[in-house]
């Protein structure tokens, strides 16, 4: 099971460590990634391209090899969904299908969306995670903060997984700040621990966290590789 893992994540992996993703807590039990970005838009424009993921999702991680067949559906209950188109080869000629990633359970239009599902490799594990996305004014232009919340049973080891996840939520992070064009730097991004949460009623308050001393994503990869 380790090698399988290690095959699974390695495309991750190599993602991760060129994102400087930051995880901000992992154990046993689950993990918590979090990537900040500042762009040069509005908070209305920056939520009109965040519910259009075929302009910015990396293709790469898709079931369909292709972004454009992406939609998201901005109200609670809506899906976060991929149309898997017909294969035409003659040879091997299937019938078109689906992919739900995430299930929208709050959208508040320029202030949050929430999602909960798991993604990528998570998808096939017990484990589920909480996505949310919070958008707020700066003195720049407007900050997006991204954080992913992972929680159950999985079958790969926390740290690795937790890193290469990620990774990944840079990578999406960035290309959506890119579309809007970012102000910040990737490297920048996890400076401040202040981060906006939501209240149920929608209300923001800040809140400071601490940094945990958690493995690097070398030491992570070097352990697996021991084994």
């Amino acid at each position: 099971m380790r090698y399988l893992a290690a095959a699974t994540l390695a495309p991750l992996l190599a993602w991760a460590t060129a994102a400087q993703a930051e995880v901000i807590a992992s154990d046993d039990t689950g993990f918590v990634t979090r990537d900040v970005a500042v762009v040069d838009a509005t908070p209305k424009e920056v939520w009109l391209a965040l519910i259009s993921p075929a302009k910015w999702w990396n293709s790469a991680h898709t079931w369909s090899a292709d972004a454009a067949n992406l939609t998201l559906k901005p109200q609670a209950g809506g899906c976060f969904c991929e149309r898997i188109p017909e294969n035409p080869d003659p040879g091997r000629i299937t019938l078109e299908g689906s992919v739900e990633h995430m299930r929208v359970i709050q959208a508040y239009p320029e202030r949050a969306l929430r999602m909960r599902g798991g993604l990528g490799p998570l998808q096939s594990e017990p484990a589920s995670g909480v996505l949310t996305i919070s958008i707020s004014e700066a003195e720049t232009g407007t900050r997006i903060v991204w954080e992913y919340v992972v929680g159950g049973y999985m079958r790969y080891e926390g740290p690795v997984i937790a890193a290469a996840v990620d990774g990944v939520m840079s990578q999406q992070l960035d290309g959506l700040a890119t579309l809007l064009g970012r102000v910040d730097q990737p490297a920048d991004a996890g400076a401040g621990k202040a981060e906006t949460e939501l209240d149920e009623g929608g209300e923001g308050e800040v809140a400071e966290r601490a940094e945990p001393a958690e493995p690097t994503l070398e030491e992570a990869i070097d352990a697996l590789a021991d084994e």
